[in-house]
Formats: C-alpha cells, sequence, structure tokens
C-alpha cells in the first residue's frame, strides 16, 4: 500500500514536471501557459514602473542638457547686445560731436571777419554751471588775454588768464564784469552781467524808464564794447521791471543764449587789435 502511495506521489510530480516542461517549451501554442500567465502578471507592473521612471529619466536628462544650452545661448547674446550697445554709444557720441562742430560752424561763420580758434574745455569750477574754466588752447597756439570766448547760441565770456597750452575764461553769467549791450529791436542801451541772486540768468541794467524793452527781445553786444565785437547774441529777455530805488531805470532779467550747463567746445574769436 505504502509502495502504491509513494508511487502515485512520484507519478503526480513527474506529471506536474513534465506539464511545466510542455508549457514552456512548446513552440505551437496558442495562448500563453499558466506560469507563463502567472509570470507575466507579476512582471509586467514591474516593467511598465522601470519603462516609465526610465522614460521620466531620459526627459530630465535631456531637460538639464536643454537648459545648460539655453544658459550658454543666453550668456551669449548677452555678450553680443553688449557689443551693439557699444557701437550704439560710441555712434551716438560722434554724432554729438558733429553736432557740437557745426554748431561751433555755424557760430564761425557769423563772425567770419574775425579769425577764430576751436578749443575743447578740459575743467571747470566746482558746481553745475560753467561759470569759469579751462581750455586746451594757449598762447603756443595764438590766445591772449581778453580774447573773447564764443559758443553756439552767443557769447561765453572772455579770456582772463593765459599760458602756453591753456587758458582760463571768465563767462559772462559769474557776474564779475559787466558786457555793454542793447536791444536788437529798439537800439535801448544797458549793461549785462550774470545775475548772482538767480544763477545761470542774466539782468540788463541802467535802461531808460522809457526804453521799449520787452519780453522777447534779443540782447546783443553794442558797438562800445571795447572787448566784444558788436552784434553778439547774449540772450532773450525774459522780464523787465521799473528799478524801486530811483524809479528812473529799468532791469531785464535775461536768459543767456548760451546753455552754461553743457558746454563741451568753445570758439575764440580775435579782432586784431594790437
Amino acid at each position: 500500500m505504502k509502495i502504491l502511495i509513494k508511487n502515485k506521489k512520484l507519478f503526480i510530480g513527474f506529471f506536474i514536471i513534465l506539464c511545466i516542461f510542455l508549457g514552456l517549451f512548446s513552440f505551437n501554442r496558442i495562448s500563453p501557459t499558466l506560469f507563463e500567465r502567472t509570470f507575466g502578471f507579476i512582471i509586467t507592473p514591474v516593467q511598465s514602473m522601470l519603462t516609465s521612471s526610465t522614460k521620466w529619466i531620459g526627459q530630465k536628462v535631456e531637460a538639464f542638457s536643454n537648459i545648460n544650452e539655453l544658459q550658454k545661448e543666453n550668456e551669449e547674446l548677452k555678450i553680443e547686445l553688449e557689443l551693439k550697445n557699444q557701437e550704439i554709444n560710441r555712434l551716438k557720441q560722434l554724432e554729438r560731436e558733429n553736432e557740437k562742430l557745426s554748431e561751433l560752424l555755424d557760430a564761425s561763420s557769423r563772425y567770419g571777419q574775425y579769425s577764430t580758434i576751436t578749443s575743447n574745455i578740459i575743467a571747470r569750477d566746482p558746481g553745475n554751471w560753467y561759470e569759469n574754466f579751462t581750455i586746451d588752447k594757449g598762447t603756443n597756439d595764438g590766445i591772449e588775454k581778453n580774447m573773447v570766448v564764443l559758443a553756439f547760441g552767443g557769447l561765453v565770456g572772455k579770456v582772463e588768464e593765459v599760458g602756453p597750452n591753456y587758458a582760463k575764461v571768465s563767462s559772462i553769467i559769474n557776474g564779475t564784469y559787466s558786457v555793454s549791450s542793447k536791444t536788437l529791436r529798439t537800439d535801448d542801451e544797458g549793461f549785462v552781467k550774470g545775475d548772482i541772486s538767480n544763477k545761470g540768468m542774466l539782468k540788463m541794467d541802467y535802461i531808460d524808464k522809457d526804453a521799449e524793452i520787452k519780453e522777447g527781445d534779443e540782447i546783443v553786444t553794442s558797438h562800445l564794447s571795447d572787448i566784444y565785437p558788436a552784434g553778439i547774441t547774449i540772450g532773450y529777455v525774459t522780464e523787465v521791471y521799473l528799478d524801486s530805488n530811483n524809479k528812473l531805470s529799468k532791469t531785464a532779467v535775461i536768459k543767456p543764449a548760451v546753455d552754461f550747463k553743457h558746454l563741451e567746445k568753445v570758439l575764440i574769436i580775435d579782432k586784431g587789435d594790437k
């Protein structure tokens, strides 16, 4: 009996192994075996997870690679933009230089009967206004004391001190001296100097109380000056009032024709009085 049971167990075991063997190595099966279905049930989610993980990792690696490329491209574009900005600034500077030279040429053409020397401003006194400044021309270039200094618009001032390769200019707005002047429209005369109470502005004193001077009139140098040629534009009237002290004269507030905050180049003229 025991032998039968034992043989029966061996037979069943052999049969099971045979079935598995036939199932695994059958080439003509139509549907998967139980083992394959069981194995597939277990392994498919794992494969799916591994595939998804691999794909995600690949995407991240590609994204990081793209970021590095974009950063590199961004840096290159920044450098290219900076170079273009520098070129634009250089062209703008050249354009401003040409404008300044054109302005001086225009000023020079208005006083063509005099010798002229173009000069650059190389220093100025502290402050926002060009009240006193130094130019890069001196006696070596023919500059002398009291020569008249112009800029685009009209009168700047005069040369006060001269060295071999420099000269110091005192501008009309500093209030240290007066210029004989008149209105271009009516020939009403007076004396113009810097208004120390109104920085950057001028005032014209000793105008006859009956003078017809009014706002907007152009003020020019008169023929009575020993230093300044007649007819140089000084500025334009912005206000006229009767003097409070004597009631016998008027004073006019003058806005300079020259921009005394942004001077770079000036023109020195020589009347030839030697």
